[in-house]
């Protein structure tokens, strides 16, 4: 890889040290040249050149090439969270069912599923251990009753990856439904939707993505679309459109993941996140991983050097692109200020660490000032 090219289309690297990738990451250049060109041809030529919603099927094909899936398996949506309610609202739930997730998961993937309470289903939330969730804790929280298990493929706290190859294999031989949030992930680590048995999956487009917010992508298994229930309806759901007005039975929605759209898409947003698809599919995810890998261990290295304690589990089936550290010596908050207003790098405090969060595009000199830059534990 290039990393001088690589590099130039990430124009933030003119200005900061930014290594915060699993909170608001930048736009692509690609992204953002997409972006303009659509508002461009739209203050031009308002919708006659029809150029857009043909853009967004060739997005919709490479999102699927991300995540090894079929194009009419998968849509966009708003958000992680939107994809996750289409789930929670779209089952079938009966009284007594039960769903099994963790202590560590980001708000996001828990309030759609505790409201599921009202309806008498039981959420399981298997706790952590030391930063990990032990996966013989959720096989046990499972039981004839368990619909679906509900996960992060990475915890936004502390990067801790589970190992969703094991984790659905498990709920393919017991017939418990997986759904996988894939925000702190999809970007940075090859996913495999029908190698890890991956029943649904919904990711936002706005962290390693580096697609603008309002961006996302959603994926249900071709087997299960019939299974789940439309809960927001309009004219983009049905196979009719707004050519006229049909009846509201099964028959009437589109057959494939369409039928989870209700209105208008966001185009400029999905011709950014498009662009910035198409860089990493480019680049390669493996190499991407590969990349991210190499300068989270510098970071680390250098970390564990200066005194200060790391929190991210660094096996080789666990670590990920966020790595969480902090000193019971200082104060966080004032050492994540300092380091943006002294020396513009960009990390995030998250339950009281420090969390940096590069991407392939970072530099090992990046990790370097910022080891520099923090002082020794001590």
């Amino acid at each position: 890889m290039d990393l001088r090219q690589i590099r130039s289309k990430f124009p933030i690297t003119e200005h900061f040290n930014f290594m915060n990738h699993a909170a608001v990451a930048p736009m692509s250049g690609p992204a953002a040249e997409a972006m303009c060109g659509y508002a461009r041809e739209l203050s031009e030529a308002a919708y006659l050149r029809g150029t857009f919603y043909r853009a967004a099927e060739r997005v919709r094909t490479d999102a699927a090439r991300l995540i090894n899936a079929n194009a009419d398996e998968v849509t966009f949506v708003q958000n992680t969270c939107q994809g996750i309610n289409l789930v929670a609202r779209g089952i079938q739930w009966l009284s007594g069912d039960n769903i099994v997730t963790t202590t560590m998961e980001f708000p996001a993937n828990v309030y759609p599923w505790l409201n599921l309470e009202q309806r008498g289903v039981q959420v399981r939330r298997v706790p952590e251990d030391d930063g990990r969730v032990p996966f013989d804790r959720i096989a046990a929280a499972i039981d004839n009753r368990t619909r679906l298990v509900t996960i992060s493929a990475v915890q936004w706290s502390n990067g801790f990856r589970i190992d969703l190859t094991r984790l659905g294999e498990m709920c393919r031989e017991r017939g418990v439904l997986l759904f996988v949030d894939a925000i702190q992930a999809l970007g940075v680590h090859p996913l495999d939707v029908e190698a890890m048995n991956i029943d649904f999956l919904s990711s936002g487009g706005h962290k390693w993505l580096t697609s603008p917010e309002g961006t996302g992508l959603f994926y249900c298994k071709r087997e299960l679309i019939g299974h789940l229930k439309p809960t927001e309806l309009g004219y983009m759901c049905m196979k009719h459109g707004y050519a006229e007005v049909a009846g509201l039975s099964e028959s009437d929605f589109h057959e494939d993941a369409r039928r989870f759209d209700s209105g208008v898409y966001n185009l400029a947003g999905i011709c950014a996140l498009g662009a910035s698809i198409r860089l990493l599919l480019e680049v390669g995810i493996n190499e991407v991983q590969v990349r991210i890998k190499q300068l989270t261990d510098t970071l680390v290295e250098g970390l564990r050097a200066k005194g200060w304690t790391v929190h991210s589990p660094r096996t080789a089936t666990e670590w990920s692109g966020i790595v969480s550290f902090s000193s019971d010596k200082h104060e966080m908050d004032a050492i994540r200020k300092h380091l943006r207003s002294e020396f513009k790098i960009i990390v995030a405090n998250r339950l009281g660490r420090l969390r940096a969060s590069p991407h392939f595009y970072n530099a090992p000199a990046e990790m370097e000032q910022l080891i520099d830059a923090l002082p020794t534990h001590g």
